[in-house]
């Protein structure tokens, strides 16, 4: 799980440079923000098309080999844009063919990977790897948009991309070598004839409708999924929201934005922290985390300084990073073993609408009711809607109760 989590922390790394780079690329080359929009949208569009095939191919296929030729592969899409950067051949056509194919790829990988780390762990320190993973992303994150700047101003934008497709060869080069801890959950994955899998052992075939049915007939990944989105269209697009309140009514610039980004990344980390110290998280955890991290979002918007809004940011960046990690385990730990590939591809087309849909919801709310409107009625919108689901629960619950007494 050490090698692991150093494997990740390199790949998220320079997956972060290379989307800094990206977008810098796209803005150099179009002079159009509306281009760079369209880049980062073209590469997450195949998760919305086909992240449920990805998610069977995952429980089909021998996870280990799974994630290490889609780490491999990711290598070499960055290795071929890194070389056509170099030779100046890049244009828009070819950068949205290569981010076309990285999502797509992705629709594979994500899930490989996430469910990789899992099987490293006993059962019962599956949310402490969730919450490890989480760590691993946010400080990659911090990590490789802060390399993209000083790579690009040393060794150019092509180096930029080569160092990524260095990070993906290492991931696969690990790989081979992980071996899971005793009491860890088995997952061979091979296929049989038929159609049949090792890793389930039941007879039935690894089909998409079997994990589009038994995430519809779940409710608690239901309401795991509605948590998450009526939080995703109303909140969390703090880079959006919180932009335009620092540069608009409080008044701020770019560095004072800075700040807040800063403070936002540092909670992040606190709170997957905080998150992987969960045992036993709950859909009822996610959605009070969610609530309070509206409520929290209500507060900010009513900031009247910047350096108030400053005191809100870090607790809403902590709930909400705890919030997500308790959310991923979850979603990987409540579906069976063999089913949990096509639950992470059902959830990864769901997650797309949501990231999609939510930036552009969210700015027209702000044109029609400015920052600070937006960031209040979006939270109240949030904590209502759960509150109203839980309350709506123990009315379900407690009736049948009821009518058995009389």
């Amino acid at each position: 799980m050490r090698w692991w989590s150093v494997a990740n922390f390199v790949s998220n790394a320079g997956t972060w440079m290379q989307l800094t780079v990206q977008n810098l690329l796209v803005l150099q080359i179009t002079g159009s923000a509306a281009a760079t929009g369209l880049s980062m949208s073209v590469q997450a569009a195949p998760a919305l098309l086909i992240s449920v095939f990805g998610g069977a191919a995952v429980d089909r296929w021998p996870r280990k080999l799974t994630a290490a030729v889609s780490q491999a592969l990711l290598g070499a899409v960055a290795f071929v844009t890194a070389l056509l950067v170099a030779l100046d051949r890049i244009d828009v056509a070819s950068l949205m063919v290569l981010a076309a194919v990285t999502g797509i790829i992705a629709t594979v990988d994500g899930p490989a990977c996430s469910l990789l780390g899992n099987d490293l762990v006993p059962a019962r320190d599956v949310p402490s790897a969730i919450g490890v993973g989480a760590l691993v992303h946010q400080a990659g994150r911090l990590t490789g948009a802060a390399l993209a700047g000083v790579t690009v101003g040393f060794l150019g934008t092509a180096a930029a991309y080569a160092a990524n497709g260095l990070s993906f060869l290492f991931v696969a080069s690990v790989i081979p070598f992980l071996r899971p801890a005793r009491g860890a959950v088995r997952h061979s994955g091979t296929v049989r004839r038929g159609g049949e899998s090792d890793g389930k052992g039941d007879g039935d075939a690894m089909t998409v409708r079997q994990g589009l049915a038994f995430f519809a007939r779940r409710p608690r990944l239901l309401a795991l999924a509605g948590v998450t989105g009526v939080s995703a269209v109303f909140g969390r697009n703090y880079q959006l929201t919180l932009a335009v309140l620092v540069t608009g009514p409080l008044a701020g610039g770019a560095g004072s934005f800075g700040t807040v980004s800063t403070v936002l990344a540092v909670g992040g980390i606190v709170g997957a922290v905080l998150g992987a110290r969960l045992r036993r998280p709950s859909v009822r955890v996610v959605g009070a985390l969610a609530a309070a991290g509206g409520l929290l979002q209500v507060v900010a918007g009513l900031s009247p300084s910047l350096a108030v809004l400053l005191v809100m940011v870090l607790p809403m960046a902590v709930v909400e990073s705890v919030s997500d990690t308790a959310g991923t385990a979850v979603l990987q730990t409540d579906p069976p073993a063999h089913m949990r590939g096509r639950v992470l591809g059902v959830w990864g087309s769901i997650g797309t609408v949501w990231g999609l849909g939510g930036p552009p919801a969210l700015g027209l709310l702000m044109e029609l009711a400015g920052a600070r409107w937006a960031l209040i009625a979006g939270g109240l919108i949030i904590a209502g809607s759960i509150g109203a689901g839980y309350a709506l629960q123990e009315r379900r619950v407690a009736g049948p109760v009821l009518v058995e007494a009389a």
